[in-house]
């Protein structure tokens, strides 16, 4: 007599697995078999890892801006204090001191009482052309390839701008240089508070060099200069009367088009074309050159 499966000792009937079970198992076997065919041959770890909540854990931690970089305490100093009273006041000061265009460029190099010198700029930038010139060409302020260089427009404006003046005649007799020495981040439109601290060097300059006409450039250079709220299209081509602050000094002044606009709206060089003509024609008018 066989024995039965309960007797001790007898034979055991094989345990049969649970269809499940045998499911989960063939289903794993087939897919290491496919991860082997894959080249995976080696595991990171012995516990499964949920590389998906890893994932938009760091697309979080990228979206988090950075922490902001310390802020110079001079830079501190200057662009927290809730009126510009000590910073003009020593802006005139170092100014009036200058009695050279060197001494002034020298004087601007020193000056720190322009928030801008400290919000990313390399050096500042003070101006080009001739120090006698009877035209001083006052723009907003420097961009990226004058920041580099340490002139006033020297970049794809300012190239425009010296085809412009070469095909005027206007090559050799002018003086370059900005509302502000220092450019702004993003080459954004200096703010009247930044002109503003500027101002006595920008006078100043104007009084070394003694020109006849100022041709301002832009919007940004316009307002600050003259003082006026208008738009530039609608001072463009019009004559106005500067005076300095002490009103000691009068010059005739022009504003025009800024070459950065001309560039990315290129129907408007007929406009500033005019404005250039007008200017040689009153300037010639006049006897010059000497």
């Amino acid at each position: 007599m066989e024995p039965s499966a309960g007797m001790t000792g007898g034979p055991s009937r094989p345990i049969l697995k649970p269809m499940s079970a045998l499911i989960d198992q063939r289903a794993a076997e087939s897919l290491l078999a496919f991860w082997a065919e894959g080249g995976v041959d080696a595991l990171y770890g012995e516990a499964p890892f949920d590389r998906l909540a890893e994932g938009a854990e760091r697309l979080k931690a990228k979206a988090r801006p950075p922490a902001p970089a310390p802020t110079p305490l001079k830079a501190v100093r200057s662009a927290a204090s809730p009126d510009i009273g000590a910073a003009l006041a020593q802006a005139k000061d170092m100014a009036a001191a200058a009695t050279t265009l060197e001494a002034l460029a020298e004087a601007i190099s020193k000056f720190e009482g322009c928030p801008l010198r400290y919000e990313g700029a390399r050096q500042a930038v003070f101006a080009r052309g001739a120090a006698d010139a009877p035209v001083m060409i006052i723009g907003e302020g420097p961009g990226a390839e004058e920041d580099s260089m340490g002139q006033p427009f020297v970049g794809r404006a300012g190239k425009l701008l010296d085809r412009m003046l070469a095909a005027a005649s206007l090559t050799d007799r002018v003086f370059i240089t900005n509302t502000v020495f220092w450019r702004p981040p993003g080459n954004r439109n200096p703010t009247p508070s930044e002109q503003a601290v500027c101002a006595p060097f920008v006078e100043r300059a104007i009084a070394l060099v003694d020109p006849k006409y100022l041709l301002l450039v832009g919007g940004a250079s316009a307002k600050s200069v003259l003082k006026r709220d208008e738009g530039i299209l609608s001072l463009r081509g019009r004559w106005f009367e500067w005076k300095s602050a002490d009103e000691a000094l009068e010059k005739p002044a022009l504003p025009t088009l800024h070459p950065a606009f001309l560039l990315r709206q290129p129907a408007a060089k007929k406009r500033a074309w005019q404005d250039l003509l007008t200017l040689t024609e009153r300037l010639d008018r006049r006897g010059r050159p000497e």
